[in-house]
């Protein structure tokens, strides 16, 4: 019989359930919403409302073979929606907001640096030597998918959805602004030798260069051409 539940609310339940066993082989896997419908008392349009905030908050997938399945949480879906908006609204708030970053990697960056692996510091170098590989080209290519990876990757051992996931929601904003178009030669070779410097210091273990490196590279952005 149904329990009736006319406020039941699905992200609870998502959140209550997580790690239990479901009967399915997949344990991330969420039973169809004709079958919480049933168990819950709760009718198939409500389910598919609260089922689209869900996916909208990164928090489930939905696909016509495996159906409906829990993603592993981040929070850069709900940033990036509300910061998408902001933007929207007026082009000033992406400052706010990269200053906002700005000091969220500076005040994470000794905990952050000292945390990677040595796997970690490999790929670090080769995305400075793919950067530069891309700047001396010909054609001259943007390495935008570098410089994202390379702050991403810096920070990506924290142990802190909230700061990774605000990261990552700024890489989405500066690209939906256009900050990855190109801006002249001369100012994205002043980034990449700001990267070299940042990358060196942590692989030779000295994080105090790499933030002075860090805190001058930040400078940039309000430098770029046409800022």
């Amino acid at each position: 019989m149904a329990r009736k539940q006319p406020n039941f609310d699905l992200l609870a339940y998502l959140a209550a359930s997580s790690g239990e066993h479901n009967g399915y082989d997949e344990p991330d896997r969420i039973p169809p919403l004709n079958e919480l419908s049933k168990s819950y008392g709760v009718s198939i349009a409500s389910l598919r409302e609260q089922l689209e905030v869900a996916r909208a908050l990164g928090i489930v997938e939905v696909r016509p073979r495996t159906g409906i399945r829990r993603l592993e949480y981040t929070f850069a879906p709900a940033v990036h929606e509300s910061l998408s908006y902001a933007i929207a609204l007026d082009r000033e708030n992406f400052e706010k907001y990269s200053d906002l970053r700005k000091h969220i990697e500076t005040a994470y960056w000794h905990q952050a640096v000292a945390a990677l692996t040595d796997e970690d510091r490999v790929e670090l170098d080769e995305l400075v030597e793919h950067a530069w590989s891309k700047l001396h080209g010909d054609p001259v290519q943007i390495p935008h998918q570098e410089h994202r990876q390379l702050h991403l990757t810096i920070y990506r051992r924290l142990d802190n959805p909230f700061v990774v996931g605000m990261l990552e929601a700024y890489w989405d904003a500066y690209e939906q602004i256009g900050l990855n178009r190109f801006e002249g030669l001369e100012y994205l070779e002043s980034v990449w030798a700001y990267h070299r410097r940042m990358v060196a210091a942590i692989v030779a273990a000295d994080y105090d260069s790499g933030y002075q490196a860090l805190i001058e590279h930040m400078e940039l952005i309000y430098r770029r051409p046409g800022g």
